[in-house]
């Protein structure tokens, strides 16, 4: 994994350097020449600064009383709402830009704008008043006379020479052998943090970290114990944290980034598909998918044949970096996999009028919860993976999507069906199989080998009887009955068979002949009768026949002499 992020680093990002970070920078410090406050401007909108990479970045910062160079926060820089324990970082930030100013004239000024109380007495008072109410842990960066003192030379200079010298006075590692290149090489001593995780600390989370004594083996210290080179360790952290502001997608609690062996245009990216499909004109996102999977075995595009991906799911937790999951393989088995994840998917629209839009990923965890935050972390992994790598469906989520299903049934608060559950349970049944289920389809099928789907169709069409005779009748029979039917559908499908002549009794002639050859037709896939009692899948598939039968009556197919409207009215 490591080798993969530094290979990144070293191709997507060119400012990847010992000493330097990014950092996300909210506020810049206009002064004039002799060091008087000119203005202030801020970066970035309310929620993100502007993305610098570059910044000055100090070692060790666990040792205590350092600060960064130049760029830092403005509690650190300007005492900002700063406690009298911050002092000693204030006055370690003012001591390197003086030392730094022998080099150059703009640092000058800035030094004595910091050693000048009432300037920055008067500055902390503008932040912190209305447009601007600044927080301390914002950062700032300065502009003297209109320029950037990191634009200069000979101050970039000054800063590799002064760390590279401080650095040096801290080695006290014997060479070792480099996890992540395999050369020799004295140890990193500490770890570059990645800043902005979900879950982790407003200083950043470190993915090496050995701070305590029972992490530690052979007497090593710290990060030692996992020797990383400076570069390698620069190199890896730079790579996640460019990762995660261009490639990283939120999943519950925890962050996916993802890349590839030799870049790929925007286009063909298939991986942001399952966040947020494609808009395709006339088409899926399965057929748009499957389309980029044709024109790659064709020969067509050669230059994604050998491509690779990679995909890691990490969180912060306590000041590290948790390590999810990790997943790589090949770009072509990639897209079969993304395309097979929306085609197993596919279900009829609930009105019955074509297939349901693709659902976005996070749709489809939502399905399983009344209200997303509700989503255990492991349940939106989970789906993930099963997504990228064509598993199946664990048994207990198709089960929480169940009762999901069964709640909103008798919850008039609730809509009455959700395409992205009913997606999931049609999925569940489709990867049961891993050769294929071709009896699980998106539209109803009347031909289906299961007991238990052809008694969800007969509630279905029980259901909407009652209505056709006597309207709305607030709690019906599937309020009613369709936790027992799905259940022990052999203790209760034979009496709504029989009340429902009572309802036939009430229609007019046509539609009375209509619905008893619907229930005739379905009574006559069952056999020897309803199941007695139904095991999870058996009610999964009770719901899915439901459903679609459902659909299939409101769809207004030509073949049928009456259509059910969504309000359950037949016309």
């Amino acid at each position: 994994m490591l080798n993969r992020l530094i290979d990144y680093a070293h191709t997507n990002v060119p400012f990847s350097e010992l000493g330097f970070t990014v950092r996300d920078i909210r506020w810049r410090i206009e002064l004039t020449k002799d060091g008087r406050l000119l203005g202030i401007l801020p970066l970035g909108d309310e929620k993100n600064g502007a993305e610098r990479w570059h910044c000055p970045e100090m070692h060790d910062m666990q040792s205590g009383g350092k600060s960064h160079f130049l760029i830092d926060n403005l509690k650190t820089a300007i005492l900002l709402k700063a406690a009298d324990s911050d002092k000693p970082r204030h006055d370690y930030y003012v001591q390197r830009i003086r030392e730094a100013s022998v080099v150059s004239p703009m640092l000058g000024a800035l030094t004595i704008f910091l050693s000048d109380t009432s300037s920055l007495d008067s500055l902390r008072q503008k932040l912190l008043a209305a447009p601007h109410r600044a927080g301390p842990t914002e950062n700032l960066e300065w502009r003297i006379d209109g320029l950037d003192p990191l634009d200069d030379p000979d101050i970039l200079a000054w800063w590799r020479h002064w760390r590279l010298n401080d650095r040096e006075a801290e080695q006290d590692e014997n060479p070792m052998i480099c996890f992540a290149s395999g050369e020799t090489t004295i140890p990193a001593k500490t770890h570059p943090k990645i800043m902005g995780l979900p879950g982790g600390q407003g200083a950043g989370d470190a993915l090496v970290g050995f701070d305590k004594a029972a992490f530690t083996s052979l007497g090593l210290k710290k990060s030692a114990n996992a020797a990383v080179s400076d570069q390698a360790a620069r190199s890896y952290v730079d790579a996640l944290n460019h990762l995660k502001r261009h490639h990283g997608k939120r999943l519950g609690e925890s962050l996916v980034l993802h890349w590839f062996k030799s870049k790929v245009a925007h286009e063909d990216d298939v991986l942001p598909w399952l966040q947020d499909p494609p808009e395709v004109a006339a088409a899926s996102a399965a057929i748009a998918a499957r389309k980029l999977l044709d024109a790659i075995r064709s020969g067509q595009r050669p230059d994604l044949v050998n491509n690779e991906f990679y995909a890691l799911t990490i969180s912060g937790m306590s000041g590290r970096v948790m390590v999810r999951d990790w997943m790589e393989g090949s770009f072509e088995k990639l897209v079969s996999n993304v395309a097979g994840w929306f085609d197993h998917l596919a279900i009829v629209a609930r009105d019955g009028n074509g297939l349901a839009h693709d659902p976005k990923f996070m749709a489809v965890c939502g399905a399983l919860v009344r209200e997303l935050k509700d989503l255990p972390a492991p349940t939106a992994a989970t789906l993930w993976k099963a997504a990228i790598q064509r598993l199946p469906i664990p048994q207990p989520i198709m089960a929480q999507a169940l009762a999901r299903f069964r709640t909103d049934l008798v919850d008039k608060d609730q809509p009455p069906f959700n395409h992205a559950r009913m997606g999931l349970i049609k999925a569940y049944f489709v990867r049961l199989n891993q050769g294929g289920n071709t009896t699980m389809t998106a539209y109803l099928n009347p031909d289906h080998p299961a007991p238990a789907y052809h008694c969800g169709r007969l509630l279905a069409i029980l259901a909407n009887l009652q209505r056709a005779a006597l309207g709305d009748v607030g709690a019906g029979v599937v309020q009613r009955y369709y936790a027992s039917a799905s259940q022990t559908p052999g203790l209760i499908i034979g009496r709504l068979v029989s009340n429902a002549r009572n309802h036939l009794g009430k229609l007019e002639g046509g539609l009375a002949y209509w619905y008893e050859n619907q229930i005739a037709d379905v009574m006559g896939r069952l056999g020897d009768g309803a199941p007695r009692i139904l095991d999870l899948n058996g009610q999964g598939l009770f719901a899915l026949g439901y459903y679609q039968q459902l659909a299939a009556l409101r769809g207004g197919k030509k073949s049928n002499a009456y259509i059910i409207n969504e309000q359950g009215e037949t016309k």
